[in-house]
Formats: C-alpha cells, sequence, structure tokens
C-alpha cells in the first residue's frame, strides 16, 4: 500500500490544551477525535447526523469582519476534524467537573432534577453554557432557541427548562421571586384535597442554594489562535488521508486556482448536507475544498437597493444580519427579510443554523430548502467568481432545477448572495409545515410576493415558489402570468388555486409520500398569502379609501397568526413529609439523583465511555435486504481481503443454540425480514468493519407470501400464538335491548423506543475457565447471561454480565439486548478477543423493532343518555417476524382494555399478526396506550351520537364502588374518583370548556379542543415469580455501606431510591452509602427491571437486608446507645457478627387463569387522570399544547422529584407516540425512518405551555414499600390527553362545515391527519388519486 504524502500539521485548542495533529485523516470527525483520540467521552454520540444534539461541543473562534471572538454550539459528530483548524474546542469536561468545580450549568441542571438517563445531559448542558458565553442574562425565547436542536426521551424537558431558566432575565410573568407564590399556583376550590397546602410542596429545588454565575472564571481564548488569526498565515494547508484529501487555501486566489484544477470537488463550510449525505449514501469525494480561512467569503455588504451576505456566513450569522436590517429599516423595504427571518427561527436546530452556511443552503438544493423557495421569489442574485472573473446568475427555478444554462460552472464559486430591498405595494411572505414546529424538513414550504399597482389592488407582478412538492424548488410561472392585471380577490383566489393545482402537480407515487397533504397546502398557503395581503392593504390605505378591497371576516383572522414558540411554565405538587419525619430520613424527599452531578460533567460512564481494551476488535453487524427470501449464497472473500478485517461470524460458527427455532440469532437459508442479522464482520477499527459489510455480496431467492400490514396478515390467517379473549355479562342480548349502536375502528400506529443511548455490548474474554465479562447497555442482565450460556454451551456461573448505567431503555433493552451481546460473544469466543458492538443509529431502528402498531374494531351499544350497556373489541397488533413479547402484550392489552370504566357487557378479543417486518418488542405501558385508546375512542363516538360531552360520557361510565374487573379482581375505585375530580377542580376544566366553545364560535381557521381522560393503570407482570427480587448490603469496617440489589439504573433513579430506603433503614445519611453497578456476580437470577416495579421489589429486598443487619446489630447498639456507628461496627467485627447480608422479596402474588378468564394478575392499580388543551390551525394541520394538568396517585412518593419526572417523562413520550412519531415502510418493507431526520419525537417546543403535575396526596396502600407506587409507564397514556383534545378540536371544525363522522380513528394525529379531517374548499379541490393506478410510497401497517 503506497503511503499518503506528507500532510501539514492540524493546530486546534481541546479545552485550553493545545492539540497538534500530524497525520489527520479528513474522515475523522470531531466526535471520534474527541472520544477515540483524546479519550473525553462526556460527548456522546446518538445519531451521528446532527439531529439530537447528544453531542454539543463550543467551538470558539476569531471573526476577522467584527474582529471579536465567536463562541457557537455544534454538533462535533457532523464537524470534520481538519476545519478546526485555529480554532478552541470546549467540551463538557473543559467548564467543570465534580472532582475540582462545578460549573453553575452543571449544577443547576443536575440539582433542578433535568436528568434521567444523563446520556444527552452533556449536550443540553453544552448548548446552554454556549448561550451563556454570548449573552449573560439570556431571554425565555434565546433559552428556547439553545436548547431547540437537542432532544432528550427521559426528563419531557420541563426541568432542563426550569434549570436554564435561573440565569435568564426575569420575565414579566412570574412574581414568585419577589411575593414567593408562584402565578401559576391558583389552585381551584377550597373543597377539594390538593388545595389544603399547608402540607403541599410546589418547590422540588432550593433556588437560592445555587452558586452564581461568575464569568471571570470561563476559559480564555487561547493567546496562540489570537495571534494566529490576526496574523494569519496564507499557505495552502492540506490533509491527506486513505481516501480524502482535505485542502484549505489562504487566499481567495488560492481557492479559485485549486477550484479551477478539481473541479469536481465540492467546498465544504459545515457538512450538515456532505457529512450525512456521505453517512447515508456511502459517497466518498476525493478532494474537499474548504474555504473556512477566506474571510472575503464572510463580507456583508449593504447599499440602498439591498443586502450581499457572504456565501461563507452561517445561517445563525445571516439571521443576525436580517434581524439588524429588520430593526433599521423602514417596513416596506424589509419584507423578503422578514420572510427570510421566519423560516431561519425554526430551521433545524440551533447547532446546524451555527455550523450550515448560507452558499451550502443554496447550492444543496434540497427539494425540502426553507429558504430558496423565498429567496426565488425575492429575486436574490447569485454572484460567483472564478479565476475568469466575476458573474451574476439570478436565484431561480432553472438554476435549483440544475440546468446546465442557469448553473455555476465547475470551476465557479459562490461568492456570495445579493437580496434586494422590497418597496411600497410590495408584501412577500413565507410559509412552512412540518411534522413538528421546530427542528424538522418542511413537508411543504413556499415564498410569495406580490407586487400590486400603486393605491390598488391589481397585480402587477406575481411570483410564488414552493419546496417539497417536487425534486427541486418549483416556481408556478403560468399561473403567475395568468393572474397579473386582475384585482386582489375572491374570483382570483378561486382561479390562482384552480391554476396552482394544474401546474404544481404532484404524482400519487411521489418520494416523501403525503401526497394529498402536500396539495393541500399548496393552495391552503395561498389562501392564508391572500388574506395577509388583504390585511396589509388595509393598514396602508386610508379608511375613506378601503371600500373597494374585500373585508376580511373578523372570524378569519386567526388564519394570519402563526403558534408562538413558548417556553413552558407550570407547577409541581407533592405532599411534604410529616413535621416529625427525622431531618435525616430521605424517604419522602427530593432528593438529587445519584448521578445527576456526573451526568452534567459527562464524568458518568456508559457502556461505550469505557477505554479500549488491549487488542479489542470492532464488531458491525450484516443485515437482510429483503423480507422474505430464501438466501442461495454469501460471498465473504472481498470482505476478508480488506485491511483489519479479522473474520466473518456466521451461524455455522455458533458453538451452542442459534436462538430459538422460529427466532434465530444469525439467519439460516431464509430471512424474514428486512434487518434480520445475517453475519457480522470484527475488524481492526469500526471504519474498517463498516467498509468491510459492503463488500458482503448475498444473492436471495424472493418466497411468498410476502406480509406486512395487519389486514394481509388476517387475510393469510398468518397469526403468532392462539387468540386471547375475555368475557362478561351476556354481550349478545345487551345489544338487543339499546337505544343505539355505533360501530367504528382505531389504527394506531407503531413507535420506536429512541433510547438516546442505542444498542451496546463489550465482550471480554479471560484467559481462563472460558469466563467472559460482558458491559453491555439492557434492562434485563440474566437474560443476556442465559442467552450468551446457551449460544456458547457454557455454564452460566462462568459468565458476568456488568450494568453500570443505561442511557434510556423504555422497554426496548429487555429482551433484543441479549442477541447483541449473544453474537458479540461468539466473535470473542472464536477470535480470543475482545469485541466491542456499537449500533448506529440507522441499524438500531432497523433491527430492533418497536412498539406494537394496532387496528381495533370496536361495537358499542348504549342508552340516549350515554350509558354503557354493551361493549365488545377485537384488536390485532402487528408483532412483526418472530413470537418475542407479543403474546404477553396481547394478553395485557386485553386484561387492560376496560380502562375506569364499569361496563356490565364486554367481550375482548386480541391477536398478535406475523408479518414480514422486524420484530415488535417490550414498549412503556405494554399494549396499554394503544389498546386504551381504542375504549377511549368508544366514548368519544357515544358522546357524538348522544349529543353529549365526552367527559359527560366518562363520569356516567366509570367504576363508582368498590367492584370486580372484567378479570374478577376487586378493587376500590375512590382514589380513581379522587384523580378526576381533582383534575376536573385543577384544571378549571368546566370554566375553561365554555371558554374553548366561545373561541370556536368566534373562529374559522382556529379551533380549541379540550379533553380530560381518567386512567386505571395496573402494575406489574401477571405472575408472582416475575416479582421476585434480592439485595446485598456489606457494611465495611470504616461503617461505609455498600448496597446492590438486582435493578438496572434506566434514568428512573432506582439507585437512588434504593439507598434512600437503606438510609431510612440502617437510620444513616446516604452519605455513608455507595452503589457500584449492577452484575449477575453479586446478585444472580434476576427478573428485568420493567413493568413500572424495580423500585417496589428490589427496595423491599433492600430493605429486609438492612433489618437483618440492623437485627444483628442490636445487641451492640443497646450495649452502647452513646456510641457512633462506627464505634457499633467495629464492635461487631471485633464479636465476629457478619456485617453483609442477603436481603429477598418473594414477590406479589399475581396469577391469570386465561381457560377461565379470571386471575388477580397485578398487585395493584395507579390511578390518573390528565386534562389538555389545543388549538389547531384547519389550513394546515399544525397544533400547539396550551396546557395539561396531570392528577397521579404516587400514595407516598419515595422521592417526589424523581417520580414527578417519570410523570412528566412519559407523558411527552406518550403525546410523542399519539401526535408525532410516525414510522414509514417501503412497499418492500424497509424502514424509512431510521433517525431524527425523519422520526420525530418530541422537541422542546412540544410540551405544553402551562404543565402541571400534582401527585395526590393522602393515599395509602400497606402493599408496597413504604407505601410508595411505580409510576414508570402510567403517566405514557395520558398523553392521549392531548390526542383527544385535537379530536374535541377537529369535531368542532367538522360540527361547523357540516361534515358527518366516519367513526374512524387515526393514531398519530399528524399535521396531515388534522389537516385532511377538517376538510373545507382547499381540500375538495385537490386532485385525488385511484390507489390502483399507482405503487406508493409508503404503506400503512396497523
Amino acid at each position: 500500500m503506497s503511503c499518503p504524502p506528507k500532510s501539514d500539521d492540524l493546530v486546534f485548542f481541546v479545552n485550553g490544551r493545545k492539540v497538534i495533529e500530524r497525520n489527520v485523516d479528513p474522515e475523522v470527525t470531531l466526535l471520534n477525535f474527541l472520544r477515540k483520540n483524546l479519550r473525553l467521552t462526556g460527548t456522546k454520540y446518538a445519531c451521528g447526523r446532527g439531529g439530537c444534539g447528544a453531542c454539543t461541543v463550543m467551538v470558539s473562534k476569531h471573526d476577522p469582519v467584527s474582529a471579536k471572538i465567536r463562541h457557537f454550539s455544534i454538533t462535533a459528530c457532523l464537524v470534520p476534524i481538519c476545519s478546526l483548524y485555529g480554532a478552541a474546542v470546549t467540551t463538557v469536561e473543559g467548564i467543570g467537573s465534580v472532582n475540582t468545580r462545578l460549573h453553575p450549568v452543571q449544577e443547576r441542571i443536575a440539582r433542578s432534577h433535568g436528568t434521567q438517563c444523563g446520556f444527552c445531559t452533556p449536550g443540553m448542558v453544552m448548548s446552554m453554557y454556549t448561550l451563556l458565553r454570548n449573552h449573560l442574562q439570556p431571554s425565555e425565547e434565546q433559552l428556547m432557541e439553545a436548547l431547540g436542536g437537542n432532544l432528550c426521551r427521559c426528563t419531557g424537558y420541563r426541568p432542563i427548562l426550569a434549570s436554564g431558566r435561573t440565569f435568564c432575565v426575569e420575565s414579566a410573568g412570574c412574581q414568585k421571586k419577589r411575593t414567593g407564590k408562584c402565578c401559576l399556583d391558583l389552585g381551584g376550590n377550597d373543597s377539594s384535597s390538593l388545595s389544603r397546602e399547608s402540607d403541599i410542596c410546589t418547590d422540588l429545588f432550593v433556588e437560592e442554594e445555587f452558586q452564581p454565575l461568575d464569568p471571570t472564571q470561563e476559559l480564555i481564548f487561547p493567546p496562540e489562535l489570537l495571534r494566529m488569526a490576526k496574523n494569519p498565515e496564507k499557505q495552502t494547508l492540506t490533509f491527506h488521508g486513505e481516501r480524502v484529501t482535505w485542502i484549505s487555501p489562504g487566499t481567495l486566489k488560492d481557492l479559485l486556482e485549486l477550484k479551477a484544477k478539481h473541479p469536481e470537488a465540492p467546498l465544504i463550510l459545515g457538512n450538515t448536507s456532505l457529512g450525512p449525505a456521505m453517512k447515508s449514501q456511502g459517497r466518498v469525494h476525493p478532494i474537499l475544498l474548504s474555504p473556512a480561512r477566506i474571510s472575503e467569503l464572510s463580507m456583508v455588504f449593504k447599499t440602498s437597493d439591498g443586502l450581499t451576505i457572504g456565501a461563507g456566513c452561517s445561517l445563525a450569522q445571516v439571521k443576525d444580519i436580517l434581524a439588524e436590517q429588520v430593526s433599521e429599516l423602514p417596513e416596506e423595504k424589509t419584507q423578503t427579510y422578514r420572510a427570510l427571518l421566519k423560516h431561519l427561527k425554526s430551521l433545524a436546530g440551533q447547532q446546524i443554523r451555527n455550523m450550515a452556511s448560507l452558499g451550502g443552503h443554496v447550492i444543496s438544493r434540497h427539494c425540502y430548502s426553507d429558504l430558496n423557495p423565498i429567496l426565488v421569489v425575492g429575486n436574490a442574485t447569485l454572484n460567483l467568481i472564478s479565476e475568469e472573473g466575476t458573474r451574476q446568475i439570478p436565484l431561480n427555478d432553472h438554476f435549483l432545477a440544475g440546468l446546465a444554462s442557469a448553473d455555476l460552472k465547475p470551476e465557479e464559486i459562490l461568492e456570495s448572495v445579493y437580496i434586494p430591498h422590497s418597496q411600497k405595494w410590495e408584501f412577500v411572505s413565507a410559509f412552512r409545515q412540518a411534522q413538528c414546529q421546530q427542528n424538522a424538513l418542511a413537508d411543504v414550504s413556499a415564498g410569495m410576493r406580490v407586487i400590486l399597482e400603486e393605491a390598488t389592488d391589481t397585480i402587477k407582478e406575481l411570483s410564488l415558489s414552493y419546496g417539497g412538492v417536487g425534486e427541486a424548488t418549483i416556481g408556478a410561472h403560468k399561473s403567475c402570468q395568468q393572474l397579473i392585471g386582475r384585482p386582489w380577490n375572491e374570483p382570483m383566489l378561486e382561479e390562482a388555486c384552480r391554476l396552482l393545482l394544474e401546474e404544481v402537480s404532484l404524482p400519487g407515487w411521489a418520494p416523501g409520500g403525503r401526497v394529498e397533504f402536500k396539495r393541500t397546502l399548496v393552495v391552503s398557503f395561498f389562501f392564508k398569502f391572500y388574506l395577509e395581503v388583504l390585511q396589509e392593504l388595509k393598514k396602508l390605505v386610508k379608511v375613506s379609501d378601503s371600500h373597494h378591497y374585500p373585508e376580511i371576516s373578523d372570524r378569519f383572522l386567526s388564519a394570519l397568526e402563526d403558534f408562538p414558540v413558548t417556553g413552558p411554565r407550570g407547577v409541581q405538587r407533592y405532599q411534604s413529609v410529616d413535621s416529625h419525619q427525622s431531618l435525616q430520613d430521605p424517604v419522602g424527599r427530593p432528593i438529587m439523583h445519584l448521578s445527576g452531578l456526573k451526568h452534567a460533567t459527562g464524568e458518568a460512564i456508559f457502556c461505550d465511555d469505557i477505554p479500549m481494551v488491549d487488542r479489542e476488535l470492532f464488531m458491525v453487524l450484516v443485515t437482510s435486504t429483503k423480507a422474505h427470501a430464501k438466501i442461495i449464497s454469501i460471498d465473504l472473500s472481498e470482505a476478508l481481503e480488506l485491511p483489519g478485517v479479522v473474520d466473518v461470524i456466521k451461524a455455522e460458527d455458533i458453538p451452542g443454540t442459534n436462538g430459538a427455532e422460529d427466532d434465530k440469532l444469525l439467519a439460516v437459508d431464509e430471512v424474514l425480514c428486512v434487518g434480520q442479522i445475517i453475519c457480522a464482520v470484527v475488524a481492526e477499527t469500526d471504519v474498517q468493519a463498516k467498509r468491510a459489510i459492503e463488500k458482503i455480496k448475498i444473492t436471495y431467492k424472493d418466497l411468498e407470501p410476502i406480509i406486512f400490514t395487519i389486514n394481509d396478515a388476517i387475510k393469510h390467517n398468518s397469526f403468532l400464538c392462539p387468540e386471547k379473549k375475555l368475557e362478561q355479562g351476556n354481550i349478545e342480548e345487551a345489544f338487543e335491548k339499546v337505544d343505539q349502536i355505533v360501530e367504528g375502528e382505531v389504527h394506531v400506529g407503531g413507535q420506536e423506543h429512541f433510547y438516546m443511548e442505542t444498542q451496546r455490548v463489550i465482550v471480554i474474554p479471560k484467559a481462563e475457565d472460558k469466563e467472559l465479562d460482558i458491559y453491555i447497555s439492557t434492562q434485563d442482565p440474566a437474560h443476556v447471561q442465559k442467552t450468551v450460556s446457551s449460544t456458547l454451551n457454557i455454564p452460566i456461573n462462568r459468565i458476568t454480565c456488568h450494568v453500570k448505567r443505561v442511557g434510556g431503555g423504555f422497554g426496548g433493552k429487555v429482551g433484543r439486548p441479549a442477541v447483541f451481546g449473544a453474537i458479540a460473544a461468539v466473535g470473542a469466543i472464536k477470535t480470543g478477543r475482545p469485541i466491542r458492538l456499537v449500533l448506529d443509529r440507522e441499524d438500531d431502528m432497523l433491527i430492533t423493532g418497536g412498539r406494537h402498531p394496532l387496528f381495533g374494531k370496536y361495537k358499542v351499544g348504549f342508552m340516549n343518555n350515554g350509558r354503557i350497556k354493551a361493549l365488545d373489541i377485537e384488536c390485532f397488533i402487528n408483532g412483526g417476524c418472530t413470537l418475542d413479547d407479543s403474546e404477553q402484550v396481547t394478553e395485557f392489552l386485553i386484561l387492560k382494555l376496560e380502562n375506569a370504566y364499569k361496563i356490565r357487557n364486554l367481550r375482548f378479543r386480541g391477536r398478535a399478526c406475523m408479518t414480514n417486518l422486524p420484530s415488535n418488542t417490550a414498549f412503556r405501558g405494554f399494549g396499554f396506550p394503544q389498546g386504551t385508546l381504542i375504549t377511549e375512542s368508544c366514548i368519544t363516538a357515544v358522546a357524538a351520537k348522544c349529543g353529549l360531552l365526552p367527559e359527560e360520557i366518562r363520569e356516567k361510565n366509570m367504576y363508582k364502588t368498590v367492584d370486580k374487573t372484567i378479570y374478577k379482581q376487586a378493587f376500590s375505585p375512590e382514589t380513581l374518583i379522587r384523580c378526576w375530580n381533582e383534575c376536573l377542580d385543577k384544571s378549571s376544566f368546566h370554566s375553561r370548556r365554555m371558554q374553548v366553545e366561545e373561541f370556536n364560535k368566534k373562529n374559522y381557521w382556529k379551533k380549541k379542543g379540550i379533553a380530560i381522560i381518567p386512567m386505571k393503570f395496573s402494575v406489574g407482570f401477571a405472575a408472582t415469580s416475575y416479582h421476585q427480587a434480592a439485595a446485598l448490603v456489606h457494611i465495611y469496617t470504616d461503617g461505609s455501606v455498600l448496597v446492590t440489589h438486582g435493578g438496572n439504573e434506566l434514568g428512573q433513579g432506582i439507585h437512588t431510591k434504593m439507598l434512600q430506603v437503606a438510609s431510612r433503614e440502617l437510620k444513616l445519611p446516604m452519605s455513608y452509602m455507595h452503589v457500584c453497578e449492577t452484575s449477575t456476580a453479586t446478585v444472580p437470577n434476576t427478573i428485568a427491571t420493567a413493568a413500572s416495579i424495580g423500585s417496589d421489589v428490589n427496595g423491599k429486598a433492600v430493605q429486609n437486608a438492612c433489618q437483618i443487619l440492623l437485627k444483628r446489630l442490636e445487641p451492640i447498639i443497646k450495649k452502647n446507645p452513646g456510641g457512633t456507628w462506627e464505634d457499633w461496627i467495629e464492635a461487631a467485627f471485633e464479636q465476629r457478627i457478619s456485617l453483609s447480608a442477603t436481603g429477598y422479596f418473594r414477590g406479589y402474588k399475581a396469577y391469570m387463569d386465561w381457560e377461565k378468564g379470571e386471575g388477580d394478575p397485578f398487585p395493584y392499580y395507579v390511578y390518573g387522570a390528565a386534562c389538555s388543551e389545543v388549538e389547531i390551525d384547519c389550513l394546515t394541520g399544525a397544533h400547539k399544547k396550551i396546557r395539561t394538568d396531570i392528577i397521579m396517585d404516587a400514595c407516598c412518593s419515595l422521592n417526589p422529584a424523581i417520580d414527578i419526572g417519570q410523570v412528566e417523562g412519559s407523558f411527552i413520550q406518550g403525546m410523542g407516540l399519539y401526535t408525532t412519531e410516525e414510522l414509514k415502510y417501503s412497499p418492500e418493507g424497509v424502514l424509512y425512518s431510521r433517525g431524527p431526520d425523519e422520526y420525530k419525537i418530541p422537541t422542546i417546543t412540544d410540551v405544553p405551555e402551562e404543565f402541571n403535575v400534582s401527585l395526590l396526596p393522602s393515599s395509602q396502600t400497606p402493599l408496597t414499600i413504604y407505601s410508595s407506587k411505580g409510576l414508570g409507564e402510567s403517566g405514557m397514556f395520558l398523553g392521549s390527553s392531548v390526542f383527544f383534545a385535537i379530536t374535541d378540536a377537529v369535531a368542532a371544525a367538522c360540527k361547523e362545515r357540516d361534515i358527518v363522522e366516519d367513526f374512524i380513528v387515526k393514531s398519530p394525529a399528524t399535521p396531515e391527519q388534522v389537516r385532511m379531517a377538517c376538510a373545507d374548499r382547499f381540500t375538495e379541490m385537490i386532485p385525488r388519486d385511484d390507489p390502483k393506478t399507482f405503487k406508493p410510497w409508503s404503506i400503512p401497517i396497523a
């Protein structure tokens, strides 16, 4: 192999220390360099595409134009290391440490309970830190903007924002700091139990205890870099890698010479477009030109007629430049700038806006571009430059379509973009609609401009441009031409819509799908523009002249307003501890998560943060590209010849059993879905392994049938297990006696776990006795241990699984990690070397499956007063290609379907369908969030038929007295009713219901909806053996205590709660205690940490161990009651008393007899209720969450901060399931949505504007540890209150438009579903395709 030519030295700083890299590879990203070369593992790898913010760091550079230091946040996974010449990088480790000094940002996010699993925390910290380096007292808007590019799957964002808000300038709203009372803390009527405020707390942390922010303590910009920046070297820097050469010229002249010499080489600045493309399409450019050091490309020129912005300016800089122009110039001149600004606020996240350049955005010509349609209608000009000289070309459709005559020549580069001022009688607007408000690619974006003849409403010039409705940005020239000279009125609007739909046509099979929705948006946006112009005309013309303009009805005015981005506020209420409780006793107090501070400093070690072991190899999985096929041959020859490749692990290498008969670890002869694992490459580095899998050639022969949808499975009778059924009363007879019957169907889409830490494992073979150490991110280490044992055919006692902490699980790390652990273990045994397996986000989403999609049919019989007499529900879940947990999910779904309602005659049936999709698995709520949506949809349907409100039907049919469930388990609904009444009261439900109706009367295009949902959630597994738990507690001779137990720390704070239990039992401060890790060597035969009962059962085991120890110490304490703990322990050791005890809990009794249809499957219930209010935009389908109130029955919370965090986090995750999270599959069964770009989990702007959570006080349950309850999953379903509030708003729109309800419910309620349900003249006019005439881009699997 020839040696690459010598590279220049790359010089930059990390955390104040100089880094000189002599042989840098341009393909290496900053993230890889930080983690592998510098061992700074606080910066996390979560998506690899800049979409989640987990790898956020701060970059500081000297700006030659302003001569100031610029600090900006970036995502390290996209930044090529070569682009950092002369920059200073600050990572989370560089701003503070638990061992030295914490930075206030780190301290506050931890003490405000803003960390749960902690995987996203370093990124959050760095986004906030960067904000504070630029704005010492930021506004709330700036805080929201700074965190808009960071995702969190655990907390629900509220506490993260609360920590950031402590740095903000005080807003006019809240008086809390001055009066001590929060403006939101109003409560309801005095009769309610929650408003006996004396024993109710609303503070989860004490702000006054935080250390102040001292800007003088921050790292300074390195003087050496300042000198380099002020006297820049003009020489060209070249960095040669194995496949790519990076050239960074020092002058514009050199850049133009290089571009002439290498016309094919792209220019690279932010790498936000090239980076993801290279990752997903495997594209390699042999030469990359970096213009980062050329100040001419960042120049800004203001003239009397417009603004010229350098192509090298970042989008964040463009935003600042435009904001300055808007503030300085008269409004009529800044129409285009305002339109651009509007889109720049929601385009991607802050980190991407800091990295992406204006030139890159324009030249990438993405069909979904937000800015290009506005630049087109604004008549922007591109200033090009090459060695030949300069020239200008218009930024128009021909350029964006890539027509050679209108494009750059290969040797030209884009120097700047000129945007002219607007003028009087010129109106420019911008529109976009995406899956969610922020950090999402637009489904459709548009720029629209009209110039009217002076002082008239006659169209002089019209320009309309759309993104997202074709392969490039599309202009509607013909339509615009035909409308010139027409007056701006209703007939023109009708004609324009007709012309637009003809010209901007989208085929039914168009990539991205949502075709009818996009067509509707084309005309809906134009209607909004029509109204906006009319409104502006009113302002321009004197009242006396306005008679000839069409009037806008007041009811239409709300169509003009976009939903504002506002930070959530709210009150968290919980019962304070008894005044007699010892101050040392932590139970019931809002104790910070044990690892909170380490999460915030990046010092908390996750699986992939463990340093590389000697001779370690990297494994990458090879998956099927076919949905159902026979494997004809696998050719590994090319892959094995590549440098660094050590071996390929195949099914025949497995010494023991290869999974189960119908669920193989590695495929043999046949594949059952796209994404099934066939083999695994083992190589010296991850890069080598990834290159090798591209060289493996697998030939297939397709097999029949191929089944993807539930409907197809029903047709082919393709099921994974027998039907599950529960029945009570006489359903047939009841249906004959009712006043009315309604039948309907419900479709609930699947959900991806999207834990921030993807699946990962390290297997280390020991030198003797076939021993293995396995470090793995799992909820069930014992299951991993058993699976590895059977796969390798060695006894379980040779295998030790270690779990320090898990970066989110939600059920996705119960069964699946065992598969990855076993395959990695086979690799370790075969090669004799340690193996590290870390899944990329795309592979994780493709392989692991998620929540089961559901299709349900119901038939409900009821009286005219709303009393339900009979309910028959049949549901089918899409289980994927293997059984996994589908049978249990079906059982739980059927058991929990009745929710909070007592209906005398019931029949529930459930089946799990077998399809050629990756196997679906456990997910928080375990069937309850999907199934109960059917029940609640029945309620809504009954209400509609009776002409009553849904809440009246709910109340009428709720359990009222001690009773038995459908499976004959007795329970008292008293707490359920208390939760319902508290929620009605605390949310001021009835008065707000009237306000919603008032609003809806006054507004045609915006509608509000409100819904309140009760919940009876059963906790635990339906089997006694799954409720057992063990703990091991050691007391050492210095008095310190080590607690180990069978639960795994997933972010739910189980270790924190266990130490609270131990502290109370041993009557010792928590500072004496430590939890090291969960290990199968210390506590064997553990049960998965799942089903909301981890803290319950392990808490009982810890309690038992502590009580045993205390009993042993009793004689010593009696003898020396005045002694210290240390004295007693020393005496115990002297007297040969064992200071180690195993605690054990035999478990709650639970059983279910499916033959008889009865049992006591659950130890107890968690009750709750949630009320949500939303506002929808009927023209776009967008919605805004106005307020949510949750009442949750936690009994006596072990730790209110952790429990409220669990409720908030699960609620937001549930809200995602029901509103934005949509899995898209191709007709060939390939999952399209395989990263944060395509799959939208809620962001910080999706949290309700007012978000109140109250833990119901004064309730008891003798069964559990200190009368606490497990709250891990229950909040998930309460997210449906948002779904039903949207349904309520849509129903209001339909009622006004006289649309007949069809009782087909589809979740999630995406903008597409909402828009198309609010049918109007625009949905009526769009062309519809016959589905039989084309192959759709995606298929619905529920």
